[in-house]
């Protein structure tokens, strides 16, 4: 990669980013991500004004899947009526790979970070949002080259 930043998450923005790809395995987690906006505080970005990356290749160093949990909704009908409540529904670690390869193809909704957590919430193709929280010593970003934002 032609780019490479450490711990600068921040300097990112990850909502309405797509998954490419995802994989957690052994103290390793990647996410390769499509549509990410670089910032102009971001380290590697010389023109100084919102630019945009696909393909980001995002690392955490050191992870280990603290929790993942497909989110709760409430479905109405066209009246406004309640017609289905579902909770929260904590996913076991024995479906973790199953659950992070069924978020490929769906969007972030956000990336933040919590201490040494980070908290991805995730719309997936199966209209189900998941929160998957990572602990991690820290994180790199990489990709190839900046794209107008237009």
């Amino acid at each position: 990669m032609k780019y490479k930043t450490t711990n600068e998450w921040n300097h990112f923005v990850f909502s309405e980013a797509y998954v490419g790809d995802l994989q957690a395995a052994s103290g390793f987690f990647h996410i390769v991500l499509d549509n990410v906006i670089i910032l102009p505080e971001n380290s590697c970005n010389r023109d100084i004004r919102r630019m945009r990356a696909n393909e980001l290749l995002f690392k955490i160093e050191n992870m280990a899947v603290e929790a993942l949990i497909e989110e709760g909704f409430k479905r109405y009908d066209a009246n406004g009526k309640l017609l289905e409540t579902s909770e929260d529904r904590p996913i076991g670690a024995d479906a973790y790979g199953e659950t992070l390869k069924s978020l490929i193809g769906g969007s972030v909704y956000s990336l933040e970070k919590q201490e040494n957590t980070y908290v991805f919430t995730i719309d997936a193709p199966n209209e189900r949002t998941y929160e998957v929280r990572i602990a991690g010593t820290g994180d790199t970003e990489e990709w190839e080259r900046f794209l107008n934002l237009e």
